[in-house]
């Protein structure tokens, strides 16, 4: 079976990965949020079925519904598993946010980045030069400086908070398996095709158990909230999907272990600004150290070949 090649085009590859970064940054906290007023499930299908119908609006408008002949090229085995393991990972992901906090979450999400940049590496044969290993080092210690405070709150967390700990976990690596189906389905159709056959499928799935008539009982925060996770998950796993396409799965894993420091800046900034609808997050000097070498670590790694 042969192999998804990158175009090649990495400049786009690396403004559609960091537009990701932003909007999965922003997500955690708005989930939470939404999370006080409607369940898990309802949360989920609403998501996928308003990017679902989007999505099919906008590919209908300009006549590149795909067809027929082309998802008979694609590997029905590869969608049905990257439709399953998305819907997977953002129900365990969902669940395990609700029994931990946002920062939490994003720590241990990113884990899902880590297994797809190893999964780039082995499956499609891609290569970390000499200064892109040290890179990797330097990240993984920004992270262990970063995180160090969460780390220890996980360790002597209470059982409810290890096992939405647990739960994240799992969803991490069903993420990375399905963000690599994504890729090899890049063979026979185009990311938007893709996206929109796992969006439709993950809202059939969970169909039957979403609440519907509670998105009627909505404050206009909470609807807020929900419609902005709706369009956060078009637009980012949209262009997550693309700058699949454009660069190696390695190098848009680098990018995305960007997204915990966004979440900790914007709690950040919301503490200040509007306390009432999160927690702050207090970082030490040796979290600042930290992220710093994450940032620096990644875009090692992500840029080595950017010339």
């Amino acid at each position: 079976m042969s192999l998804h090649q990158s175009s090649g085009q990495w400049r786009l590859g690396l403004t559609l990965s960091l537009l990701t970064v932003l909007l999965w940054g922003i997500l955690p906290i708005a989930l939470t949020v939404t999370l006080e007023a409607l369940d898990v499930y309802t949360v989920i299908w609403f998501r996928f079925l308003v990017s679902f119908l989007l999505l099919a609006m906008y590919l209908g408008i300009r006549g590149k519904l795909p067809k027929l002949e082309q998802l008979r090229s694609a590997s029905g085995k590869l969608l049905a598993i990257a439709t399953l393991l998305l819907g997977i990972n953002y129900f365990l992901f969902m669940q395990g946010l609700a029994l931990t906090s946002p920062a939490n979450a994003e720590v241990l999400i990113q884990l899902s980045t880590l297994l797809l940049g190893l999964g780039g590496l082995v499956i499609f044969k891609e290569r970390y030069r000499l200064d892109q290993w040290i890179g990797v080092s330097v990240m993984t210690c920004g992270y262990l400086l970063f995180f160090r405070e969460q780390l220890t709150n996980l360790i002597t967390a209470h059982s409810t908070y290890i096992l939405g700990s647990l739960l994240i976990v799992l969803a991490a690596a069903a993420w990375a398996i399905y963000a690599l189906a994504q890729k090899q389905l890049l063979q026979s159709l185009s990311s938007p095709s893709i996206m929109l056959i796992i969006y439709g499928g993950c809202a059939l799935l969970f169909t039957p158990l979403a609440r519907v008539k509670s998105l009627f009982l909505l404050d206009s925060l909470h609807l807020g909230m929900l419609i902005f996770c709706a369009l956060n998950t078009l637009i980012a796993y949209g262009a997550f999907a693309e700058s699949l396409e454009h660069w190696e799965a390695s190098r848009v894993s680098a990018v995305l272990a960007l997204a915990p420091i966004v979440t900790l800046i914007l709690l950040a900034v919301l503490s200040i600004i509007a306390p009432s609808l999160t927690s702050p997050e207090h970082l030490s000097f040796t979290a600042i150290l930290g992220a710093g070498l994450v940032v620096t670590g990644s875009v090692a790694i992500a840029l080595r070949k950017a010339n």
